[in-house]
């Protein structure tokens, strides 16, 4: 694979994890300061609707998850693909890009979703 996206990928992922961590953090607290004032899901909802602060909160937490998630997967699986030769290795490659993708997709799109219901 080209050395340069090799790169990009390997900083847009410790980027990601420096943006995951501290919002990782406040949601765990919330949650636990949350349930711990009994609360439900629905009450929950009920308070953070319409809240432009928590959508872009979460919104950030989503795009981070999806980024960093996605060159994860696609990560272990050029990792644990089997085959070498170099037309195989390619396309490992790339089966593997494909599906990272697809999956950084649907973490976007799942996670604006609930997202949205903040809104």
């Amino acid at each position: 694979m080209n050395g340069r996206l090799e790169l990009w990928l390997f900083v847009a992922q410790r980027i990601s994890a420096a943006v995951l961590a501290p919002l990782v953090l406040v949601h765990i607290a919330t949650m636990i300061y949350v349930v711990q004032g009994g609360l439900s899901a629905a009450e929950i909802l009920s308070r953070t609707q319409g809240s432009l602060w928590w959508a872009g909160f979460y919104g950030l937490f989503v795009a981070a998850a999806a980024v960093h998630g996605a060159i994860g997967l696609r990560t272990i699986i050029r990792e644990m693909a089997p085959w070498t030769g170099g037309s195989l290795r390619l396309a490992a490659g790339v089966a593997a890009g494909v599906a990272a993708g697809v999956f950084g997709l649907s973490i976007l799109v799942l996670g604006f979703r609930a997202v949205g219901a903040l809104t």
